[in-house]
Parts: C-alpha cells; structure tokens; sequence
C-alpha cells in the first residue's frame, strides 16, 4: 500500500510552505502528492460539483488554485524520491501536444516523478471562460490521451483523429519513465471504463470509505475486452480519516493499491503530525500488508 498526500496544492499554495510539507511527508514515508487544478473559478454557477452533496466547491472565487503543473515543478526540484500527480486535471480544456511537450520536460527534470491525472470536467462556466466546448469531452479526453502517448513514444509521430492531428512531428525530450502514468480520475461508470480501456491507473476520488467493487468489476471488464492486464491498473482513493488504519486494511481487501490523505489535517503541528500519521498507520500498515 502507498500513501499519498491530498489538495497538496490547494493547502499549501505558498512556495515555502509547500516545499516544508512536501520534504516532511516525504521523509515520514508519504510516496506521493497531488496538485489539483481549476484555471478559473467563476464567481456565480449553476454546475454541480459531484463530489460535495450542497453541489458546490468548497472555499469561494478568492482562494488559491496554483497551476498544478508549475506548483509539482516547483516542489519536485526541493525533493528527491517523492512522485507528484495531478490530482485531477482537466484534460479536455488543454492543447494535448504543448501538455505533452510540459509533462515530458517535467518528468525529465525530476528524474521520472510525474503522473497525470486527468477528468474530463463538470463545471460548463470554466469550459466558457476557456474557449473549449463543453459538449463531447469524453471523447475529447480519449483521443488527448491517445495523442500524447504517440508523442511520448517516438520521433517523427503522427495521430489522425477528430480533435488532434498531427503529422511527422517529435516532441522531446521523452519522458524517462518511457510514457507518463495516466490516472483516470472520477467515480462514474464511464470514468471506470476510461480506466479501464485507457488508464495506467484510476482515482475515484470520492474519499467514501465504502465498496468499490462494482467499479472495480467494471475496469477489469473494458481491460479483458481491450486485451490488457487488469491487475497492472493501480487504483487510487480516499480513505476514512476517523478510523484511518481499520479503513486503510479494509481498501486493501478490496484491491486498493493507493490511498491518499487530506493534507490539511496532517499539515497541524507539521512535522508532528505528519510522524504521527506515519507511526500509527503507515508503519502498521506496512508491517501487516508487507
């Protein structure tokens, strides 16, 4: 089981707070964080958050939503062995081939550290401010997908499709993990179809300590058809911080490989709180799981 650190970017957007936490996460134990991402947060809207039952995102307009791809930059160059993910970002609202040139120049430079974590998006208003149509998304963020990993794997890359085309082009330099990791964020039938076709991994991110085997059934279900290795497909969740180490084994019956941590709870009396965390569940954890 590994562990990661939640809303990392969103807890700690200040550059020198955000390198403390990460560096003491990192030598406590923790394997990776997440930067989540919004490029604008319209005042007024009448989308639905799916992951809040008031439908609305927590904080207001004012707060701080770094970039995440500048903030992992950041904290990877003040960290060594810690992994960095979006956690998620919004695939369908960027240009796949200038994400894929950034991606690739960040995981060279962090020595392969990055993963991407991807939606495909609910708030229509930020779809609007950006110029990206709302409609299709889903079919958008498969073919951004696909397109990037064409770039990822060779020079002289081609990929004909209906929102991306390119012809005789290279992108580099390569990522040194040979292609990003891609996680598929989203605790919908589809998102797990998407995980299951296209993804390296799959985050439902509903931070629900409950039963995800439907979802996981239906992974493995699109990974069989697609003539892919079900069991190479990481999965990623929330876990219950008022009983955390029961919940932790209890995801781990399940088939949970990863699990990740709000940081803002683990951020009071940092680094006490962090030690404390990592001696009362992540040691117990590992000694019992292996």
């Amino acid at each position: 089981m590994e562990f990661g650190v939640h809303f990392a970017s969103l807890v700690y957007p200040q550059p020198d707070r955000a390198v403390e936490f990460c560096q003491a996460a990192e030598r406590v134990g923790f394997g990776f964080a997440l930067a989540v991402e919004h490029v604008v947060f319209p005042t007024d809207y009448a989308s639905r958050y799916p992951y809040n039952p008031s439908g609305k995102l927590p904080g207001d307009h004012t707060g701080l939503w770094p970039d995440p791809l500048v903030w992992m930059t950041h904290v990877a160059a003040c960290t060594k062995t810690m992994r960095f993910m979006t956690g998620v970002l919004i695939l369908p609202q960027r240009n796949p081939v200038v994400l894929a040139k950034q991606l690739a120049t960040m995981d060279y430079m962090s020595g392969g550290r990055m993963e991407l974590g991807i939606g495909v998006g609910w708030l229509r208003e930020e779809f609007e401010a950006i110029g990206v149509p709302f409609e299709r998304r889903g079919r958008r963020t498969d073919e951004y997908i696909e397109a990037m990993r064409v770039l990822w794997a060779d020079d002289d890359a081609s990929y004909d499709g209906e929102f991306v085309n390119f012809a005789a082009i290279s992108c580099n330099p390569k990522p040194p993990q040979g292609a990003l990791p891609i996680i598929i964020g989203g605790h919908s039938e589809a998102a797990a179809r998407r995980a299951g076709r296209l993804g390296d991994g799959y985050f439902p991110a509903t931070g629900w300590d409950g039963d995800y085997k439907p979802l996981l059934a239906i992974i493995r279900e699109e990974a069989d058809k697609a003539g892919r290795d079900p069991s190479q497909i990481k999965i990623t969740t929330g876990m219950d911080m008022d009983d955390p180490l029961n919940s932790v084994l209890r995801l781990a019956e399940q088939g949970i490989d990863r699990v990740v941590v709000p940081s803002a709870p683990l951020g009071e009396d940092m680094p006490g709180s962090l030690e404390r965390f990592a001696a009362e569940v992540i040691a117990p954890v590992r000694e019992r799981l292996g």
